[in-house]
């Protein structure tokens, strides 16, 4: 990453505003890197919001009364963590469960055990055939599941096509989804697409790939890595365009150097300060 962000020349642009050719510019020196690239357009969408006075919800049209409920990651592990973990999203409207293992049924056991909170399934590729996959679908759907993300490995497209003809639940795209040039062709066998800014190259093409989504009838969710509040709360100015959101990449880490969006409630919270809306600790 640090090499990557060596070679670039931005000075060679009259302004921060020329966000399409400095994207063209960034990609024509390598196809991949994209969260070096996230990095610079992250800190140019900052600059400009602070340029016009304006976070970037309000330059995107968007109503922050609309930000969705962020969804609180309960990875595999044992019952005991599980459980721990549970007591600790007690303030959530939201559940994200890990799956992908032999033990998928008895961790969602164990959380209906504690709380009726809804639940959304990401599978990591992990359901190993769409007999398998379209079981789970229906059994989760009677213990109050919203949606299943990458049930199925990213080669089996047709299979997951087939799954989401079948399913009771919408099937999300998360690691079949890359950039804005894979969500017409995943549209075919998905009902929404998990946008990341660290995948995406940042906020510029994220929206694009949002309204793309939009225009294609797909449900929209944003995500994010584990990240610190800086890159959650540039996805966050994305997050009223959402259905879904998973965006507690920050509450996962000790060293969080930053403050910006908060959860309220459960809900994604959205300051009213310029660019952003990060401040640096």
């Amino acid at each position: 990453m640090t090499r990557f962000l060596s070679q670039i020349d931005l000075g060679q642009f009259p302004s921060p505003f020329a966000l399409e050719e400095i994207h063209d510019y960034l990609d024509s020196l390598s196809a991949g890197d994209r969260a070096a690239k996230a990095a610079v357009d992250i800190a140019l969408h900052d600059l400009i919001g602070k340029i016009m006075g304006q976070p970037w919800y309000k330059i995107w049209g968007l109503n922050r009364d609309k930000c969705p409920c962020t969804s609180f990651t309960i990875g595999i592990d044992t019952e005991e963590i599980v459980r721990q973990k549970v007591e600790e999203a007690s303030p959530y409207r939201v559940l994200k469960v890990k799956m992908g293992l032999d033990k998928d049924k008895e961790t969602v056991e164990v959380i209906r055990q504690m709380t009726d909170v809804p639940i959304c399934v990401d599978a990591n590729q992990g359901w190993t055939s769409k007999e398998q996959a379209l079981e789970m679908c229906h059994w989760l759907a009677e213990r109050n599941c919203l949606f299943v993300e990458q049930p199925l490995a990213i080669d089996r497209h047709d299979d997951t096509a087939w799954l989401r003809d079948r399913s009771p639940l919408p099937i999300i795209a998360d690691e079949s989804l890359q950039r804005i040039g894979d969500v017409r062709r995943i549209s075919e066998a998905f009902d929404g697409i998990n946008i990341k800014l660290m995948k995406s190259t940042g906020m510029h093409e994220a929206y694009k790939m949002a309204i793309l989504a939009r225009a294609l009838g797909m449900k929209v969710m944003i995500g994010c890595m584990t990240e610190t509040s800086c890159a959650v709360s540039a996805a966050a100015q994305l997050s009223p365009l959402a259905d879904y959101a998973d965006l507690d990449g920050n509450l996962l880490i000790a060293n969080d150097r930053f403050d910006g969006m908060h959860i309220v409630d459960g809900k994604i919270t959205l300051p009213d300060t310029p660019g952003i809306g990060v401040t640096l600790l």
